[in-house]
């Protein structure tokens, strides 16, 4: 017989669903990539997100927020009066029934009653003293004993309760043997937990001791170990708990304990149970309170697990924190927020934790070589992508509906066509490859309807305009007025989107991004992304020329395109030593040197646009006289228009006024 195997199915127990989509990090990269070009790093750029949250998904702030009004809510609404007051009302039950006793028994001596009644009208007001006086009493009455006697039982169920969950329920309406088997469990507990004080203890103690009694522990321990986690967060919430009441609260509480099952063993056991306990796990808070302001009364074992869904929201606020080091949210404890704040909270955190994971495992941020953590180049990559596609909206929405060309093709097509050679990329003729090989296959006694074979000598390209190679310079201003006036993120968007457009569909140019303050440097992309603002004068837009003109020389065969980003006038320049002359107003040596270095430029052919932000006069004087001299152009776009104006100049460039399609090139 053929054996089958048969799959099993059951409810999904936990973790991260294997059919959920894989989360999505556009938002998130975004929020990270905007902060890291705001001057952030990305470990804190993605905490601030991952802090804030998206629009349509709760961030750690939020949750953090719901686990402290949860834990005010819960101080607010209880008090600890609660096994207090109960105990007073059964006590006076049990004196208004007696009393009715003694007044409608006809054959009682009158001396006897009324030493009962004076003994009963002069109990003392304390509740618990008063309980303590009639532990010998005599009761007459069947009802006020039996009502007794539950205070007794009530304190013993509380008071286990406050040390194993549910044992109040559990006991009640409890036998002699219940109270017995419980006992000889606290017996049992306390020697083997001394053993494990005491290193003298084993696997096979362990499971005998819960083969005998594990009944009592639904949280079902699988070594001493989780037996004693478990058991001492409940026992350090009773110590809490205590500490929580007022002085006359539990002077009260400590002497009712005394009657708890009319054994004072009980409590015995419990104080082992207790020092056994702060042995093992001194790290508990074993001292610390709370103040309950609210009108619910709580009993012994309902406040001791009241303190402790505190004490889990206290861990889960720490852990929302992320303050520790090494902290990760796959730290968080998701049972737990489940249980505090519902499950839709838990599916919250675990997104997070997700979007964490995915962008410090998944590529999109990596360890430099100094150690700190960085935007990827996939990372860039993508938002560079994303940015382009925003650029191209801003354009077509500006100037309208271009003419469909493909950008960075060989150029237009002419017309003709020439035999292929190899290396050549133009398109293919079809029609004329295809005349080609019917010929060949005829002049060679062949019949063309029965299949064509193409050979080489077949294939016809197209033949297209030569298109003009740019080495292009983006001059970035990144003096301290850039960041002060809300610059700073516009023009890293814009050397972003700039750099993907020449990286991904015009490879054949060349980009250098260059940036001016008072020394101007060459930066990858990477570099620039994550450049913080500096406090530092001088705009030094001679050095960055120079920069411009060694590159430009470097590629030779290429047409040399400038793109200037500044709002300021030159205020430094650099000298003959290497060091920064900085002067404001400007020196003349300053703008001499600088309109010297734009009149060397010119002389190789280059275009120059300047980009002037902001609208101070004298900068609008100057760029304007440089722009007439070295036959360039003047652009002065808005501050969130910067980035579509510099890539419609390159465009522009690029295509020499030809019509091109946004929607092409933005792919």
């Amino acid at each position: 017989m053929t054996a089958h195997n048969r799959s099993r199915y059951g409810r999904y127990r936990g973790g991260p669903d294997p059919l959920a989509p894989p989360v999505d990090l556009a938002e998130a990269l975004d929020a990270v990539a905007e902060d890291v070009m705001a001057g952030y790093s990305p470990r804190h750029a993605l905490r601030e997100f991952l802090r804030r949250g998206a629009p349509n998904r709760e961030g750690l702030d939020d949750l953090a927020g719901r686990v402290q009004q949860r834990r005010s809510e819960l101080l607010g609404r209880h008090n600890l009066d609660g096994t207090l007051n109960e105990v007073q009302k059964l006590l006076e039950t049990a004196v208004l029934e007696e009393r009715k006793q003694l007044a409608r028994d006809a054959m009682m001596d009158n001396t006897d009653r009324a030493f009962r009644e004076m003994q009963l009208q002069n109990l003392p007001h304390s509740t618990a003293a008063a309980v303590n006086e009639l532990a010998s009493y005599d009761w007459q009455s069947s009802t006020a004993r039996e009502a007794y006697e539950r205070i007794k039982d009530l304190l013993g169920r509380e008071i286990l309760d406050q040390r194993f969950a549910g044992m109040k329920e559990a006991l009640e309406d409890a036998t002699e043997e219940d109270r017995a088997a419980v006992s000889e469990m606290l017996q049992d507990l306390n020697e083997l937990l001394g053993k494990h004080r005491r290193g003298e203890d084993t696997d096979a103690d362990f499971q005998e001791f819960m083969a005998k009694h594990g009944q009592f522990f639904p949280e079902n321990p699988q070594s001493v170990e989780e037996l004693v986690d478990a058991l001492a967060q409940r026992a350090a919430a009773a110590q809490r708990l205590l500490q929580s009441m007022s002085a006359e609260q539990r002077e009260e509480l400590m002497r009712l304990s005394a009657q708890a099952f009319g054994s004072p063993e009980l409590m015995a056991q419990l104080g082992q149970l207790d020092a056994n306990l702060q042995a093992l796990r001194p790290g508990e808070d074993w001292a610390g309170s709370e103040r309950f302001e609210g009108e619910d009364g709580l009993g012994l074992g309902d406040g001791t697990g009241v303190l402790q869904d505190i004490a889990e929201l206290d861990e889960l606020a720490e852990q929302l924190s992320q303050a520790y080091s090494g902290s990760r949210l796959d730290d968080l404890d998701l049972d737990a927020l489940a249980r505090q704040l519902g499950q839709n909270a838990a599916v919250s955190a675990r997104t997070l934790a997700e979007i964490e994971r995915a962008m410090q495992d998944g590529g999109f941020l990596q360890r430099g070589a100094d150690g700190d953590l960085r935007l990827s180049p996939q990372a860039m990559r993508r938002l560079g992508r994303s940015l382009l596609r925003d650029t191209a909206k801003q354009l077509s929405g500006r100037q309208g509906r271009r003419d469909t060309r493909v950008a960075g093709a060989a150029g237009d097509q002419t017309g003709s066509s020439r035999q292929w050679e190899f290396g050549d990329a133009e398109p293919w003729d079809v029609t004329r490859t295809i005349t080609n090989a019917i010929r060949r296959t005829i002049a060679d006694g062949g019949d063309p309807g029965r299949g064509l074979r193409l050979a080489v000598g077949d294939i016809e390209v197209t033949e297209t305009e030569a298109r003009t190679q740019a080495a292009v310079v983006l001059l970035a201003d990144v003096s301290f007025s850039m960041a002060a006036e809300g610059r700073w993120v516009p023009m890293k968007r814009t050397a972003l989107a700039l750099h993907h457009l020449v990286s991904t569909r015009f490879r054949g140019d060349r980009l250098q991004l260059i940036t001016f303050g008072r020394y101007a440097q060459t930066m990858d992309i990477g570099e620039l992304t994550a450049l913080p603002a500096r406090r530092e004068q001088g705009t030094n837009l001679h050095h960055g020329l120079l920069l411009a003109g060694r590159f430009f020389r470097q590629h030779p065969s290429m047409q040399p395109v400038l793109l200037v980003v500044t709002d300021g006038e030159p205020t430094a320049h650099l000298l003959a030593d290497g060091e920064s002359w900085f002067e404001y107003p400007p020196d003349p040596e300053t703008i001499r040197v600088t309109v010297a270095e734009l009149d060397r430029l010119a002389r190789a052919g280059t275009q120059a646009t300047f980009f002037r932000l902001g609208d101070d006069p004298s900068l609008e004087r100057f760029v304007q006289r440089m722009a007439r001299r070295i036959d360039g152009r003047v652009v002065a776009p808005e501050t969130g228009d910067l980035g579509a104006a510099v890539v419609g100049e390159y465009l522009r460039a690029h295509f020499r006024g030809r019509p091109y399609d946004d929607a092409d090139w933005a792919q």
